[in-house]
């Protein structure tokens, strides 16, 4: 390893968590300093009217969204989030299946395109448009859709998996969008440059946790639907990535610190069989890290999206 400013080891990271309060807020504002001038570079443009915002599973898509909606209304101006998962076909309606002959949820043809090419022209031509509300619970649209107003300094944050997918862009007018690709893009390594943690290691140790916390999901599961989410980036969203006018890379180095006291918890639980060697091995790399509790975390830390 070349020993350059952005690479981490584990022995690096342990060094900084010995003062854990700096370090949590200073990987905070970091990140924070990075979406703020993303925020700043669309509401000078007042061509922009909306921001497609995609990021592969776990990359803070959610919050990053939010981090950029405040800095606008900071500035002046308002901006509305919006989930492309809104637009997902009523469960009544089926879904085009996988190669497993299962419904494939990550493709973009579960999403009823028209639809967002409807609702996305009205905004950015007329500033007006009545969106729908997806509910996860019964699987259908809610009845009542979202009203959506843009006045001049106001724009629209889209955020999801297909957001830079030319099938939803590629209808629009280029000159009123801006887009932002939001990704783990570090990795962890060994002392001696190997990689230690991958960065679909450290989107997953993010996503086990959350879908622990907030989807009463087990670790067997989230290790189950993990291939398919792979997939699903490698064929939705990675080809597209280049397409962004900005990338951010929400790694913080104080994540696998501040994760390895619940993930190593969670994994001691996973029994023996199909996913219990890989349980082992990524239980092993975390306890490398010294661990730090999360609840001294900045309230506005992106993390705080998957540990609550």
């Amino acid at each position: 390893m070349n020993g350059r400013k952005n690479d981490y080891t584990y022995s690096r990271i342990n060094n900084l968590a010995l003062a854990p309060h700096d370090f949590l807020i200073d990987c905070s504002e970091n990140y924070h300093s990075k979406v703020n001038a993303a925020a700043k570079a669309v509401f000078d443009d007042t061509s922009k009217k909306i921001v497609m915002l995609a990021g592969p599973s776990s990359s803070g898509k959610t919050t990053t969204a939010s981090l950029i909606s405040s800095e606008i209304s900071a500035l002046g101006g308002k901006a509305y989030t919006v989930s492309l998962d809104d637009f997902y076909y009523p469960h009544s309606v089926g879904y085009p299946l996988d190669e497993n002959g299962e419904p494939d949820y990550e493709c973009v043809e579960a999403l009823d395109i028209d639809l967002i090419h409807s609702c996305f022209r009205k905004l950015a031509d007329c500033g007006r448009a009545e969106l729908p509300v997806f509910n996860f619970n019964t699987g259908e649209r809610e009845e009542k859709p979202r009203t959506v107003s843009l006045d001049e300094n106001d724009v629209i944050i889209v955020e999801g998996l297909h957001a830079l997918n030319p099938i939803i862009t590629d209808t629009l007018d280029s000159e009123k969008l801006y887009k932002i690709y939001v990704s783990v893009s570090s990795r962890v390594y060994e002392n001696d440059g190997s990689v230690l943690l991958s960065k679909r290691d450290l989107r997953f140790v993010r996503r086990m946790v959350r879908d622990y916390e907030f989807r009463s999901m087990t670790v067997e599961r989230t290790f189950e639907i993990w291939g398919s989410v792979m997939r699903g980036e490698d064929k939705y969203l990675f080809p597209y990535e280049g397409f962004a006018d900005i990338k951010l890379n929400s790694f913080h180095p104080c994540e696998p610190c501040v994760l390895a006291e619940k993930a190593i918890s969670l994994l001691n639980g996973v029994e023996k069989g199909e996913y219990s060697e890989k349980a082992e091995l990524l239980k092993n790399k975390l306890s490398l890290f010294k661990k730090i509790d999360y609840s001294i975390l900045p309230r506005d830390s992106l993390l705080r999206e998957f540990t609550g």
